[in-house]
């Protein structure tokens, strides 16, 4: 005996429609719960920040928030710059870069700590790796230490001229936030 495939019917209809009417109903009911748990619009808006570095002559210096921490932003003269790749990695107290865009053995040399074309523009987060305090040498009047960079009056911690340690109680360098230029005049950090 062959069997006869049987014709759909109203009974089969209803079934798909009920179970499509079914998910649809439980994904509506669940997407407020899944969604909530996205970052708010200002937690978003701390994620990144955009700063415009054409107003910065060289020499010069500023400071910028982000995420809450301050950002040294220094736009090197050449001999700041002569001075900071002249330094041998071995008289670095830390020789990681500590450039969030490299890897973390990446060699201290003050071209793994900048941008490709803009040895000038040197950005970092302005706190001592020693106990968080903010160091000196943003301002032309502020003490910059024994090697022209950054010193922190808290415990006497020098910073070079590429915001490496070099004489004090910090352990790390100071560290370099993931940043690009998205102009020649502007940096987007984060």
């Amino acid at each position: 005996m062959a069997s006869e495939a049987e014709d759909p019917n109203r009974r089969d209809f209803l079934v798909i429609a009920g179970n499509a009417f079914i998910a649809v109903g439980a994904a509506a009911t669940l997407w407020p719960f899944v969604d909530q748990m996205n970052p708010d619009a200002g937690a978003q808006a701390l994620a990144s920040v955009e700063i415009d570095l054409s107003p910065v002559k060289e020499g010069q210096a500023i400071t910028a928030m982000w995420r809450g921490k301050p950002i040294f932003i220094r736009n090197r003269t050449a001999d700041e710059i002569k001075q900071a790749e002249a330094t041998p990695i071995a008289d670095l107290p830390d020789g990681s870069a500590r450039n969030d865009l490299l890897p973390e053995a990446t060699p201290a040399l003050d071209k793994n700590r900048v941008k490709d074309g803009k040895a000038n523009w040197l950005i970092m987060v302005g706190i001592c790796t020693h106990l968080g305090c903010i160091p000196k040498g943003q301002s032309m009047g502020d003490a910059r230490g024994e090697f022209g960079g950054w010193f922190c009056p808290c415990h006497g911690s020098h910073y070079d001229t590429s915001g490496r340690i070099r004489k004090g109680p910090a352990p790390r360098n100071l560290e370099v936030p993931p940043y690009e230029f998205v102009s020649d005049t502007k940096i987007k950090i984060g």
